[in-house]
């Protein structure tokens, strides 16, 4: 923990911290001498008698960084008294990949800041974590940083105060410095990486890793057409509980004489649950590996008949960076950014559809369907930004792009207008 300590020192000062409130993102940075300025907002209601600190997770192990950082909200609510805010924070050097570092903001307003403080003692003794305290002034207008070095660093210049001042929104959200091989991930290696490295920790991983296909296999062209569907939950009617996606791709399989394949494949039901407990590197590793075996029973197949995909690796993607991406739209990386890029080892279908919906029609199915939503598909239904970030990360994405189909008019007109999207790119 010190050495990873250590390694942030030199550039401390050149850091910038984000703290997430009610959605919208507070920005401040620290400097050694003070200058002047105004109070940083994430500060500016902070009451007299409230205490501020900043928790960020340092191990230089990202497995266990990734699990960490997911246990500690819990055991943070857990264990703080209940005049306790915990807000989503972050530190990052600005335009630097890789150099983001997740934790949590506290607002202590409890009478005493004891057992708060014996709680974060506690932390930096054996936990993977970097604790800070701010400080108000006599004026109550100058903020300082105070570092706890950790328990096993008598280093004096951990010990440091750091004068706080507010700072300018970066050119790019902090989160898009992450993405790539953390939130999406762009080889059959990389995946395979994080997953192999939970062996340890999750024994089913061992079991996912077996089922995966060689890199030929995953990137394998095969002789007939590959259709994918896509879109969010509930973009086409039908009288079954059944979602949008699924009622369109049986409709095309039929019709066309074609196999229907869905991602993530079956083979991995056995194991979904499990995975989707795990912090986002590791769970959206898992799925990335599911496109990588879709791929190969999409190279089977397609040298028999025409493949049609209920969802690939678009949806992956478009979650992968809606999620890790709060805001407006305008916080999601530009278009054209390398992390909408096709993954260079991983088959490319021959036409992608996106189905879009108006929210409220989507809403209504969504009631009519009566089956259980994931824990995204509620983020859609109850977070409209989510909703709109996702289908701008869809059609962001190249290589193939999406092609849009509006799924408001009966399923019957839908699947037509598919159709004659299949004839002209595919010639079927």
């Amino acid at each position: 923990m010190a050495r990873r300590t250590m390694s942030l020192l030199p550039q401390w000062t050149s850091r910038v911290f984000s703290v997430e409130l009610d959605g919208a993102l507070h920005y401040f940075a620290i400097q050694e001498k003070h200058r002047g300025g105004e109070v940083p907002g994430v500060f500016r209601k902070v009451r007299n008698r409230d205490r501020c600190y900043s928790l960020l997770v340092c191990s230089g192990d990202r497995i266990r960084r990734a699990k960490f950082y997911g246990e500690l909200r819990d055991k943070l609510q857990r264990h703080l008294s209940p005049g306790c805010d915990l807000s989503p924070m972050s530190s990052f050097l600005p335009n630097v990949k890789d150099s983001l570092i997740k934790g949590y903001f506290l607002k202590d307003s409890s009478e005493s800041s004891s057992p708060t403080e014996r709680l974060l003692r506690e932390l930096t003794q054996h936990d993977p974590v970097l604790v800070c305290s701010y400080l108000r002034g006599e004026d109550g207008q100058l903020w300082t940083q105070h570092l706890w070095p950790p328990a096993e660093s008598q280093l004096v210049e951990m010990s440091k105060d750091y004068y706080v001042v507010p700072s300018e929104a970066p050119e790019y959200h902090p989160s898009v410095l992450n993405i790539i091989n953390s939130d999406v991930f762009y080889s059959l290696d990389d995946a395979y990486e994080v997953i192999k490295k939970c062996g340890d920790i999750i024994p089913e991983a061992k079991s996912v890793l077996e089922l995966l296909p060689s890199r030929a296999e995953a990137r394998s062209k095969p002789d007939h057409p590959v259709i994918v569907i896509e879109g969010l939950d509930a973009t086409v009617p039908h009288p079954l509980p059944i979602t949008g996606k699924t009622t369109l791709t049986e409709s095309l399989r039929d019709t066309l004489g074609a196999v229907l394949l869905r991602s993530p494949p079956q083979c991995l039901s056995p194991w979904r649950a499990r995975f989707d407990q795990e912090p986002p590197l590791i769970r959206r590793a898992f799925y990335a590996l599911g496109n990588y075996i879709t791929a190969e029973q999409i190279g089977q197949q397609g040298m028999k008949t025409p493949v049609i995909v209920d969802r690939f690796w678009h949806s992956t993607a478009a979650y992968a960076i809606a999620t890790a991406v709060s805001g407006p739209l305008s916080n999601l990386p530009t278009e054209g950014s390398e992390v909408y890029r096709w993954p260079s080892d991983l088959l490319q279908p021959s036409l992608v559809v996106l189905l879009t919906l108006d929210p409220e029609e989507r809403k209504r199915r969504l009631r009519n369907r009566g089956l259980d939503e994931t824990k995204e598909e509620q983020e859609l239904d109850h977070n409209q930004l989510f909703r709109l970030r996702v289908e701008e990360a869809y059609r962001r994405i190249s290589g193939p792009a999406c092609i849009t189909v509006d799924a408001s008019p009966p399923a019957d007109q839908v699947l037509q207008q598919v159709l004659l999207l299949i004839r002209g790119k595919c010639h079927l």
